[in-house]
């Protein structure tokens, strides 16, 4: 499975923040975005319950203020 996770950081931190999400297993990419959030986290994970404990440690990043989740769903398998 397939997540997005959107951060906003405390000002000045972004950096800090993105190089730190890249430490937490599951995370496959991050990117700094301008707009609404500071970041955009690429996640993977075989079950929901370990996307909440990503989304865990990423919460507990210092300089995390807010976090969106956005589960990707899965294109349908037509026949």
């Amino acid at each position: 499975m397939e997540a997005y996770v959107l951060i906003n950081a405390e000002p000045g931190m972004i950096w800090e923040v993105a190089e730190s999400t890249l430490k937490i297993e599951g995370v496959k990419m991050v990117h700094a975005v301008t707009g609404q959030f500071d970041a955009v986290i690429y996640v993977e994970f075989a079950k929901v319950e370990e996307l909440g404990k990503i989304i865990e440690k990423i919460q507990q990043i210092k300089g995390v203020r807010r976090t969106q989740t956005l589960i990707a769903v899965p294109t349908p398998i037509r026949k």
